[in-house]
């Protein structure tokens, strides 16, 4: 069995792409480039004119695979690991091809990034976010300018001071996070569906153009991601985070038992 697997099936014009990875959906770095890639295959793809990213699982996206940072042992392999989050972000700002995220379920860190970073997303009531990278002692910093962009500062602020508390879909549809928030999947699903098939159809000009618009001010992310990838990186090495990190292991292990 694969640790972690990306997908991507194309159909009318539209690319799915699905993730997901056998540690509840956390993302190892290797999963972090292979979406990436995956991301870059169908926006260099002349035949697509949409994207639909979703992950299967009970969490949507679990952030960074705790086992793998515990194995960072200095700054440079910490940036390396938080870099990917940063390759990622930026290749769905520069891709050209609009971004539907299907968000079937809970997010944690990372994967409330990654949602950010979608330009159009999807949720099913549960779909619950918390950014707990305080509580590893680190902070959002890669995905920071990404969450901040779509929720605004003090919303940011209120989810990153506050590691331990679960936001609600509802708030995080109302601070616009969530572009919708369905009771069920089936509704869900043809939601996503209707937009997909709709954008499949669009001037594909005009809405790499809108996307250039709605990304505006951005362009010095890719320097900007990588000073922060090297501040998580930093971090994470340190004695307090690897205390962190190892306690919540041996919480794992203990339910495991």
């Amino acid at each position: 069995m694969n640790e972690y697997n990306v997908t991507m099936h194309k159909g009318g014009a539209i690319a799915t792409i699905e993730f997901s990875s056998i540690y509840g959906n956390s993302m190892p770095l290797g999963l972090l480039k292979e979406l990436k890639d995956t991301i870059h295959k169908a926006a260099s793809d002349i035949d697509v004119n949409v994207i639909v990213l979703q992950s299967t699982g009970r969490n949507f996206c679990n952030g960074a695979y705790i086992n793998e940072l515990f194995t960072l042992d200095n700054e440079a392999s910490g940036k390396a690991f938080f870099k990917g989050f940063a390759n990622l972000i930026n290749e769905m700002r520069k891709c050209s091809k609009l971004i539907i995220g299907r968000v079937h379920a809970k997010s944690v860190g990372g994967g409330v990034g990654l949602i950010a970073a979608c330009d159009y997303a999807i949720a099913l009531e549960g779909a619950d976010i918390k950014l707990s990278e305080l509580g590893l002692g680190i902070g959002p910093f890669v995905i920071g300018p990404a969450v901040a962009r779509k929720i605004g500062e003090s919303a940011f602020s209120q989810i990153a001071i506050d590691s331990t508390m679960w936001r609600n879909g509802d708030w995080a549809r109302k601070k616009g996070l969530y572009a919708e928030l369905h009771p069920n999947e089936e509704s869900m699903n043809e939601s996503v569906l209707r937009l997909a098939h709709t954008l499949a159809h669009s001037n594909v000009k005009a809405m790499a153009e809108m996307k250039k618009m709605f990304w505006q001010g951005t362009d010095n992310w890719d320097q900007l991601l990588d000073e922060r990838a090297a501040i998580s990186g930093k971090l994470i090495v340190s004695e307090y985070a690897k205390a962190k990190i190892n306690a919540i292991k041996l919480k794992q292990l203990e339910k495991s038992n």
